[in-house]
């Protein structure tokens, strides 16, 4: 089977979903890689509630941003995914940019609410497709919103795995630190270190990236497609070769 690496990136996402019981997914602005990930786990015939923020019709959130924050604020939000400019060992972000403070080498886009939903949610997913020591620091210049927390602040929720496209991290929360959890296609433990500026643990031997199956890929190419064709038409059109009617 031939796919592309954002098919392996969104099974490899929506397998995580499933992992663990979740019962209300929310997607922001992230790439649409997640919001792939999610459609596929419903279509699949994963009993979860998807609100995605940017979707163009179909929308839950009347209000946007501030319904989503009240859900998550009760805690009925179980799942929520969170990239960034820089991501460290310990799972900080920084969404605001490098250098001198406020990041006035290279500006990021910002922190928004990331803060608020990395504490609030049930479970993190980090995804960044750009796997270089550039994004993947030793420590972020400036902390948007930070990975661990000491014990008497209250969070409802840590990181479970970064998922980039060189490979699938877990994440510690107890150590603070990630584990290679598993290589894509043509990568090793090595090349991976190479392009990695913080440290992680390796234990023992590490499997490869389970490819897509062919029912996966159908979805994807599919029912998967026909949800996102408004919202990413661009993406739609270069990941799966499919456009809107003219």
């Amino acid at each position: 089977m031939t796919y592309k690496t954002e098919e392996l990136l969104a099974v490899t996402l929506s397998r995580l979903i499933r992992s663990v019981p979740t019962h209300h997914i929310a997607v922001g602005a992230a790439s649409p890689v997640p919001a792939a990930a999610c459609w596929l786990a419903v279509k699949e015939g994963y009993p979860v509630r998807l609100s995605l923020l940017h979707k163009r019709s179909g929308n839950p959130f009347t209000e946007g941003t501030r319904e989503l924050f009240d859900l998550t604020g009760q805690g009925r939000v179980d799942l929520f995914f969170l990239g960034g400019g820089q991501i460290d060992g310990q799972a900080n972000l920084n969404l605001i940019g490098t250098g001198e403070w406020p990041g006035r080498d290279v500006r990021f886009p910002g922190s928004f609410g990331s803060a608020f939903m990395y504490f609030m949610t049930g479970r993190t997913i980090l995804f960044r497709e750009e796997h270089s020591p550039r994004v993947l620091v030793d420590k972020v210049a400036h902390i948007s919103a930070p990975g661990i927390s000491d014990p008497a602040v209250y969070r409802r929720g840590h990181a479970q795995a970064l998922v980039t496209g060189r490979c699938v991290f877990t994440f510690h929360p107890d150590r603070g630190r990630f584990s290679l959890a598993s290589l894509h296609p043509g990568e090793t433990v090595e090349s991976i270190r190479a392009m990695t500026g913080f440290d992680f643990d390796v234990e023992g031997d590490v499997p490869q990236t389970p490819a897509p199956t062919e029912a996966e890929l159908a979805l994807l190419r599919g029912s998967v497609c026909d949800e996102m064709m408004e919202t990413y038409p661009d993406f739609c059109a270069r990941v799966f070769d499919r456009k809107l009617a003219a």
